[in-house]
């Protein structure tokens, strides 16, 4: 059980770390003039996460499994410690921001010579600019969080990411509490996750996308500084960090809320 927890936990970690860096490499895209190869790399690293999004569940589905067979498993208290990976991993990727545009503009370099992401994953790994990595590390400043809080943070585009966020983060897991809940259509009520993680999705191309894609266009027109772009950036990772504590929050009332609407589904 221990072993099982320490594997999911740190796959929750993984997945919202990487979620979160995907600004990193936007931005490097956009300080590069070459977006459209950042976009295939933050695509890659979201398909990535979203597939390992569904082995978490299926792990987790089998925590759900112990907890009905055997007594002594508080299965709250796993999911909470799940959840606080997310926030973990999510804080670990604010911290490693600076360094991720760094290395992300070297990459697009490296994919745009390449011209594939299996050429560049070669030409990298086999060679000794693996050692280069250590080259672009920055240390996270202050002046980072400064900068971000002197542009003003735009409060109703963090709340609403900040509401998506804790949605998609606690989905899967009041979906498999649900299931856990006493009473009928447990089955129905463990395959629910689809459906919250894919409006949150929704919501999140309709809410959060086209703020992010319309200021991004300004800045690649000069219509706009650089700068902007890189404070709704750091307000988007601090809105997702709230997500994910939010998430905590919601937990509960959002697995009794599933187990009372799947009956009229």
């Amino acid at each position: 059980m221990i072993e099982r927890m320490i594997l999911i936990s740190s796959l929750t970690l993984i997945i919202h770390a990487a979620e979160t860096l995907s600004y990193a490499v936007r931005m490097a895209g956009i300080r590069t003039g070459k977006l459209a190869i950042a976009l295939s790399l933050t695509g890659m690293i979201v398909l990535v996460s979203r597939t390992s999004n569904i082995a978490q569940g299926t792990m987790t589905g089998k925590i759900v499994d112990l907890a009905r067979q055997q007594a002594g498993i508080h299965l709250i208290d796993s999911f909470r410690i799940i959840l606080l990976a997310a926030s973990i991993g999510t804080l670990i990727a604010i911290a490693l921001y600076p360094s991720v545009v760094a290395l992300s503009g070297r990459m697009v370099a490296h994919l745009e010579q390449a011209g594939s992401i299996p050429r560049m994953a070669k030409k990298l790994l086999g060679s000794r600019r693996i050692l280069n990595f250590f080259y672009y590390l920055r240390m996270p400043k202050w002046e980072m969080a400064r900068r971000i809080l002197d542009n003003g943070l735009p409060k109703r585009f963090m709340l609403m990411n900040c509401g998506v966020t804790a949605i998609y983060t606690v989905g899967v897991l009041a979906a498999l509490y649900a299931s856990y809940l006493p009473g009928h259509y447990s089955t129905g009520a463990s395959q629910a996750s689809g459906l919250i993680n894919g409006l949150a999705t929704i919501m999140l191309t309709l809410l959060i996308d086209p703020h992010v894609a319309l200021l991004t266009d300004k800045v690649l027109r000069r219509e706009a500084k650089l700068t902007s772009i890189n404070g709704v950036f750091g307000a988007l990772m601090l809105s997702r960090l709230g997500g994910t504590l939010l998430a905590q929050l919601i937990l509960l009332p959002a697995a009794y809320w599933i187990k009372s609407i799947v009956p009229f589904l």
